[in-house]
């Protein structure tokens, strides 16, 4: 029997991606859920629109969730509430203010805001959940009103730093607060330390936002014509700068994106932004301004083929496109995976020869993530007894867990966990426990976990080797064919070019048929698809889908 002192953490995700950060803590008087975010799909997941966290085990800790707290409002720590409160109804959610406005937006878009209270916290707030005890501390990241926590549990002090960086002058005045953490740790330290571990492989300390205000007020000095600029549209601050630039050299603002404008709208609504004289979204209509005194400030820094800037390079934006003379800058870092795409889009820009500025050239993004000194800066404030990294893929973990070591941490208390690990601190002690099923869940479309591995292979399988269609109407007494066969080729060959192929593989079929007995469908199908799989990898190595159409009249 499980002793009454206990605190385990589950990691539903978020450990060995970027992305899906998810946890469950857990103690004998109930079960919190800390961040629920989702991840966007790679090549690899063919029309898949979003991946969200296995929620198969929140099924037996229903009816003990006590609540969700969120460090901040990035879609990879709430993007999949929405998924996660239509199978929860009644259960509280805790969070800074602008994080909880953009909760509220995706909630109620999905039609599910009803079914749950939010609970604004701030620095000074303490949430009691079970035996449990939430404090919040205020960090420096890329979005307002991020938050680290530090809880109070039966086994001791814990601190999840949530997404961090430290910057010791931060333009809008909110930064790290270390001294309380060192104030939360105390003289023994905290028990355990939870650390945000994107950017462990970077030496040094990250860039502050003055110092890509800065690198961002030479391109607008530079620039002769219009200047376009994409970046995470969370990014307030970096949105901020960019309208004070643009109202310091008398050039207007235009905006162009869906997710852009309600972050504005609901950052300005909080009192976290404050919009320049001349402003306009492109929805509504663009002004007859000369290139010389516009900014156009766009969605599409990773490249994503229905952002604004994707459709103003292409063509396809109603108002708006990228033509010679633009100064284009991409003020974000390019996401492992993203590289592809992000790189076909500044080829693009170029060929309309505009001039294009990206993470690699000039200070124009600073992540909003700890460098390697900064993470260190951490472990000396909370000098903590065991450490757990998340947030990184494996590489960035097992790096982690190296400083860890070298800021003094005891290597067998330097534990690695990957999604579905669980750990349990105990009052003396740690322990592991079985591993549970944490395999993500594939959005596509209205379609909530119907695509998996089977799907996407069979969708990758089209994509490689392309389908032959069969179409046949047999007489269902005599057999004897009424129409057809038809050869139908999608994605397989070119049917003018190979119609010498096809041709020989209609006769297969006819072979087929006369094999089989009148009335056995199932069995001619059958017998076509082997028949013909034999034929096209004999003759041409490959092995397309089959997909018999046999009619019986």
């Amino acid at each position: 029997m499980q002793q009454d002192s206990f605190l385990t953490i589950t990691p539903l995700g978020g450990l060995g991606e970027i992305g899906l950060n998810c946890q469950l803590w857990e103690t004998s008087k109930g079960v919190v859920m800390v961040d629920c975010g989702l991840m966007f799909p790679d090549d690899s997941h063919l029309g898949v629109d979003i991946l969200i966290p296995h929620f198969g085990s929140i099924s037996n800790i229903r009816e003990k969730l006590l609540g969700i707290v969120l460090t901040h409002g990035h879609e990879d720590h709430i993007g999949a509430l929405p998924w996660l409160i239509s199978q929860i109804k009644g259960t509280r959610i805790y969070g800074s203010r602008f994080t909880l406005a953009l909760v509220e937006h995706k909630l109620r878009e999905h039609e599910v805001l009803d079914w749950v209270e939010l609970c604004p916290v701030d620095i000074d707030s303490v949430v009691h959940l079970g035996d449990l005890i939430f404090h919040f501390f205020p960090v420096c990241h890329s979005i307002p009103e991020g938050f680290a926590l530090g809880v109070e549990t039966p086994v001791g002090r814990v601190v999840h730093s949530g997404d961090f960086k430290i910057d010791p002058e931060p333009l809008d005045g909110t930064g790290t607060d270390m001294r309380l953490f060192s104030d939360f740790a105390g003289t023994e330290g905290v028990r355990l330390l939870l650390s945000d571990s994107t950017n462990v492989e970077r030496d040094g300390r990250s860039l502050s936002e003055r110092q890509v205000k800065e690198a961002l007020r030479g391109v607008f000095q530079k620039a002769a014509g219009r200047i376009v600029i994409t970046l995470f549209s969370s990014h307030i601050q970096r949105i901020q700068e960019v309208f004070d630039l643009a109202a310091e050299m008398d050039r207007t603002v235009i905006i162009s994106g869906k997710s852009l404008a309600n972050n504005i709208e609901h950052a300005h609504d909080l009192g976290f932004l404050r919009l320049p004289p001349a402003f306009y979204n492109a929805h509504n209509g663009v002004p007859e301004v000369s290139d010389s005194r516009v900014v156009l400030l766009v969605t599409g820094a990773q490249g994503e083929p229905l952002s604004a800037l994707s459709r103003m390079v292409m063509g396809e934006h109603r108002q708006l496109q990228v033509r010679a003379g633009d100064t284009v800058v991409m003020s974000s870092r390019m996401i492992p995976g993203n590289a592809r795409a992000i790189s076909r889009l500044i080829n693009e820009m170029y060929r309309l020869g505009a001039e294009v500025f990206y993470e690699n050239f000039r200070a124009i993004h600073a992540s909003g993530h700890a460098h390697k000194d900064e993470l260190r800066e951490l472990f000396m404030a909370v000098r903590p007894q065991l450490f757990v990294p998340v947030h990184g893929e494996y590489r960035h973990l097992v790096k982690h867990c190296r400083l860890a070591q070298e800021c003094g941490v005891a290597p067998e208390c330097t534990v690695l966990l990957e999604d579905g690990h669980p750990l349990t601190l105990l009052p003396e002690g740690i322990r592991r426990e079985e591993k549970i099923s944490v395999e993500c869940t594939l959005v596509d479309g209205k379609g909530i976990g119907d695509v998996g591995h089977a799907v996407l292979r069979e969708r990758h399988l089209l994509g490689d080797e392309g389908m032959v269609i069969v179409v046949l109407v047999v007489d269902l007494v005599t057999g004897s064919v009424l129409y057809g066969p038809e050869m139908i080729s999608k994605g397989f060959v070119f049917e003018q070019h190979y119609s010498h192929l096809l041709e020989d593989a209609k006769c297969l079929v006819l072979d087929e048929i006369e094999e089989a007995r009148p009335g056995q469908i199932i069995r001619l199908q059958e017998g076509i698809r082997s028949s013909l799989r034999r034929f096209f990898r004999n003759v041409l190595k490959r092995d397309p889908v089959i997909v018999p159409v046999v009619t019986a009249v």
